[in-house]
């Protein structure tokens, strides 16, 4: 078997896995200065990041990092929901903020930060898991199938509470809060 060629050299990889919070940060004020939110774009664009914010649950809910591999509930269907979930969560703000900036700047970052830390994570589950090759050929990255054959279904409500994604609930409704509040304003 030939070694497996990624996108980003490591070092690369690395160095952006560090950015991912500070970026966050950036996306958020630039999300705060630049968007110019209407009641239509609000009733377009929540319920795309609230639907993000469900898959993102769900995934926590399956997910005991480092321990089992994860292969039941959103991971039946793609390999990295989290980051499909956030990527929904983004497109339902930027949707609702109603700025191309938003979304030109969240698909740079998507593009630069997030792509290279799943590769990074890819790698990492490839050494932790023997059987994580056989799934990464069942299982698409980011897009999700519909036909499933494959893992545990059972949400874990520890789970989702040890993984900490109250907090990303946290964000979301803070997010919407001044959405709304600008489209009043």
């Amino acid at each position: 078997m030939t070694e497996r060629r990624y996108w980003f050299p490591k070092p690369y990889a690395d160095f952006v896995a560090r950015l991912r919070v500070p970026g966050g940060f950036v996306l958020v004020a630039a999300f705060l200065w630049l968007s110019k939110p209407s009641a239509e774009s609000l009733a377009w664009g929540l319920p795309v990041a609230f639907a993000g914010l469900l898959l993102r649950a769900w995934a926590a809910g399956h997910l005991a990092k480092n321990t089992t591999l994860a292969t039941g509930g959103p991971y039946a269907h793609l390999r990295n929901p989290l980051y499909a979930g956030t990527l929904l969560v983004a497109a339902g703000f930027v949707a609702a903020a109603r700025r191309v900036e938003l979304a030109v700047l969240f698909a740079i970052v998507f593009g630069l930060v997030y792509l290279p830390v799943i590769e990074l994570e890819e790698q990492h589950l490839r050494k932790l898991f023997p059987g994580y090759a056989a799934y990464a050929e069942r299982v698409p990255i980011l897009w999700p199938r519909l036909v499933v054959q494959y893992g545990d279904a059972r949400f874990h409500r520890q789970l989702y509470q040890k993984n900490q994604e109250y907090q990303a609930l946290a964000g979301f409704l803070a997010g919407a809060g001044v959405l709304v509040w600008k489209a009043l304003a």
